[in-house]
C-alpha cells in the first residue's frame, strides 16, 4: 500500500529542517566582513591599521587587500602588536618597525620601543582601525594594544574604529577576581577579571565610556559589529576557521585552558612552552607524575581530568625558542577538557598552583612579580603561601565580579 500524502509531508519536513539547519550552519561575519556596509565611514580618509596575521574576511582576503580596494580610501600605515604583523615572533621579544617591501607602507611596532601609537606614527593618518583576533583572558596583550592606542588617538583627535571578531572561549561565561590598580601592567591595564567574556569591540566600548584612558579622555570610537554571532559560541560554532593568534596559541583547546594555566608562567614550572601542546601540559623535573595527577584528580573540579605525563621542552623555531627547563625532563600532567561548558579554567589554574605549592615547597619558586601581575592582585600569592583554602578566594571575587558583570552589561553588543 502506498501513502503518497505521508511520503510528501516526510519530504517537507526533511527539507524545513534542511533549510533550518542550513541558516545555523552560516558562518559569522566579523567586522571585516561588514566593511562594504561602512564605506562613509573611511571615504577621503588616511587609513592607519592595528593588525597582524589573523585579520582575514570569511572569504579569505586579508584587510590591507580590502582595504586597498576602498574607493576614496588611502592606506598610510601599518602597525603589529606583540608576536609582530605575522604573528611569529616569540612572547615578550622586542619588534622593530619597517617598511612594507612591497607597497613601501611604514609598518610600525606597537611591541618595541614604545607600546602606544606616537604623534609621529598617527601623523598621516586620520582613521585608525584595529582588527585583530584576541582570546578572552585578561592577560592576552592585544586588548592592551588596543586601549593605548584609543587612547592615542583621543589625545591626537583621530577617530578609533574596531572591526569586531568572536570571543573564541564564548561571551558567556566570567570567571576571576577584578584586577587591582598597583598591579596594573601591561598584561592587565584595567579593572576586568580574567575571563571576561567580552569581545574586543564591547571590551572596547567599556574602556572608552568608563573613562579608563589616561585623565579619563575618550577616543571618538566607532565599532563596526559581527553579524550571526551568539555569546553561547564557542569559536568552532562561528563557521570561521581558526587562525593561532599567537605562536603558542594553536588551537581552541589551547585557548579553553588558557585562562588558568598561564599563572604558571609567574612560577617555575613549565607550561609546556616548547612543546607542540603548550598550556595543555605542564611539570618540572622535581614532580612526581603519578603523585601529582592523582591529587589533582581528586580536586573537586568540573569539565576536566588530568592524566600523567612527561615532555622534554625543546626549542621549536616559531613557536618558543628558549623555554623553561630546556633539553631537560619534566614530569608532570596533561588536562583534558571532558565539558568546557561548566570547566572553569582560572579556578583550576590556582588549584593546580596551590597543590604543586604544597607538594613540592621545597623546589617550587616564584616570580613573585609577574605572578601579581597575571593575577592582579598578591592576594593570590600570599593565600597560598599562608595554606588558606582555595574556597576561600574564590568566595572574595564574588561581589565584586557581580559589580563588574552589572557594569559590562551595558557594553554588550549581542545577546
Amino acid at each position: 500500500m502506498k501513502f503518497p500524502l505521508f511520503k510528501s509531508v516526510i519530504n517537507t519536513s526533511v527539507l524545513i529542517i534542511l533549510f533550518f539547519s542550513s541558516i545555523a550552519a552560516q558562518p559569522v561575519l566579523c567586522g571585516l566582513d561588514q566593511i562594504s556596509s561602512y564605506r562613509q565611514m573611511f571615504k577621503n580618509k588616511r587609513v592607519g591599521i592595528i593588525t597582524n596575521h589573523t585579520a582575514y574576511s570569511g572569504s579569505g582576503k586579508y584587510i590591507t587587500e580590502i582595504f586597498s580596494h576602498l574607493p576614496w580610501v588611502q592606506l598610510t600605515a601599518l602597525f603589529g602588536p606583540e608576536h609582530g604583523i605575522r604573528g611569529s615572533a616569540d612572547a615578550g621579544q622586542k619588534i622593530a618597525s619597517e617598511n612594507n617591501p612591497l607597497s613601501g607602507i611604514p609598518i610600525y611596532s606597537l611591541y618595541g620601543k614604545t607600546r602606544k601609537p606616537t604623534p609621529q606614527m598617527l601623523a598621516k593618518v586620520d582613521v585608525l582601525v584595529f582588527d585583530i583576533q584576541d582570546i578572552g583572558a585578561r592577560f592576552y596583550t592585544y586588548i592592551w594594544t588596543m586601549a593605548l592606542a584609543m587612547e592615542a588617538c583621543a589625545e591626537q583627535g583621530k577617530t578609533f574604529v574596531v572591526l569586531d571578531r568572536p570571543n573564541p572561549i564564548d561571551g558567556w561565561q566570567v570567571e576571576g577576581n577584578i584586577l587591582r590598580k598597583p598591579w596594573a601592567s601591561f598584561v592587565g591595564l584595567f579593572p576586568i577579571p580574567v575571563r571576561h567574556g567580552m569581545t574586543v569591540g564591547e571590551l572596547a566600548r567599556m574602556f572608552n565610556d568608563q573613562g579608563w584612558l589616561r585623565n579619563g579622555i575618550k577616543a571618538d570610537l566607532k565599532v563596526i559589529p559581527m553579524k550571526g554571532w551568539k555569546r553561547s559560541m564557542w569559536y568552532d560554532q562561528t563557521g570561521l576557521k581558526f587562525i593561532k593568534p599567537s605562536p603558542n596559541m594553536p588551537d581552541l583547546e589551547t585557548a579553553t585552558v588558557y585562562p588558568g594555566l598561564c599563572l604558571l608562567e609567574g612560577t617555575n614550572v613549565s607550561e609546556g612552552r616548547g612543546t607542540y601542546h603548550p598550556f595543555l601540559q605542564f611539570g618540572a623535573p622535581w614532580i612526581d607524575a603519578g603523585q601529582l595527577t592523582r591529587n589533582l584528580n581528586q580536586l573537586p573540579l568540573k569539565g576536566l581530568h588530568f592524566t600523567e605525563t612527561h615532555f622534554t621542552p625543546q626549542s621549536i623555531p616559531g613557536m618558543s625558542t628558549h623555554p623553561k627547563f630546556l633539553n631537560r625532563s619534566c614530569n608532570g600532567c596533561r588536562i583534558t577538557v571532558t565539558d568546557r561548558n561548566i570547566f572553569q579554567p582560572y579556578r583550576s589554574g590556582i588549584e593546580i598552583i596551590n597543590t604543586i605549592y604544597h607538594l613540592y615547597a621545597d623546589s617550587f619558586r616564584w616570580r613573585p612579580k609577574h605572578f601579581d601581575r597575571l593575577a592582579g592582585t598578591d592576594n593570590l600569592r600570599q593565600a597560598i603561601i599562608r595554606g588558606d583554602n582555595p574556597d576561600e578566594f574564590f568566595s572574595a571575587w564574588q561581589k565584586p565580579l557581580q559589580k563588574f558583570l552589572h557594569k559590562r552589561s551595558r557594553y554588550l553588543l549581542y545577546r
